[in-house]
């Protein structure tokens, strides 16, 4: 996820690549992320923790106590830290560090390195108008975002963090069918990928309800309103409802370890 951002950023133009600084564990992934993206990179938590205005943990949540203890006693009542995981809310935060300090939730996804992200921030009651400003900016220069209330957190995987994997899954059988039907697969992906781009896109851009969207599609006795009927009768919406709900309790979960 770190990496998917950190190329959002450069490509938008809105940092270059000497105002950032990364750190990762194996040397495996410093040489990679050296040589792909450019960017400064080291194991050393704590000189990066020193050295930055924002601070992005992209690390995953069993380890966020471990990289805190290193980082903590190098941070500044300035430092903004912004955290990258389910279940590490704002009073977690608070506990690890031991001290008050700025700090940004956030939940952003993997689209975010094609400039199409969709991020989720929520911060502390230190950030000011101006610094939640400036951390939004950067992340609406890979997508879009949203500023929420920290009792929705939890709920934001369901319908932005993990939900790409849901809309893989749901072109990956498109495509699958396709091939099954005698398209090429490269061709088979290409039509059902920006089939659903195309229609999240005349949401975004109409306004108009889904259901409206649906409907204009469907021709009465036509072939679309055969597909739909089958989706209804093999349970489509079902399927993604339990799947939103188990993500969602999924996070709470991790919340309370």
């Amino acid at each position: 996820m770190g990496q998917a951002m950190i190329q959002g950023m450069i490509r938008s133009g809105s940092v270059s690549i000497d105002q950032i600084s990364a750190t990762a564990i194996t040397e495996e992934t410093i040489d990679f992320v050296s040589g792909e993206i450019g960017i400064r990179i080291s194991d050393d938590n704590k000189r990066l923790a020193a050295d930055s205005d924002i601070l992005f943990l992209a690390v995953k949540p069993y380890v966020y106590q471990g990289v805190i203890e290193q980082i903590k006693s190098e941070l500044s009542e300035d430092t903004i830290i912004v955290t990258i995981a389910p279940g590490i809310n704002l009073e977690t935060m608070r506990k690890y560090l031991g001290k008050n300090v700025k700090v940004i939730r956030s939940m952003p996804n993997t689209p975010s390195l094609v400039g199409e992200g969709m991020s989720v921030l929520c911060p502390n009651e230190l950030v000011t108008e101006t610094e939640l400003n400036a951390v939004l900016d950067l992340y609406e220069s890979f997508g879009k975002a949203e500023v929420i209330k920290e009792n929705l957190m939890d709920a934001v995987p369901a319908v932005s963090g993990s939900s790409p994997a849901f809309v893989y899954m749901f072109i990956e059988a498109m495509a699958d069918t396709a091939v099954q039907q005698g398209f090429p697969r490269d061709k088979a992906y290409k039509m059902a990928a920006q089939s659903v781009s195309g229609a999240a896109k005349m949401i975004l851009e109409t306004g108009e309800h889904p259901g409206k969207l649906k409907d204009d599609v469907c021709t009465p006795g036509g072939v679309t309103i055969e597909g739909v009927t089958a989706l209804e009768k093999h349970g489509l919406r079902k399927a993604v409802i339990e799947a939103m709900n188990a993500t969602t309790e999924r996070s709470g979960y991790l919340s309370k370890q």
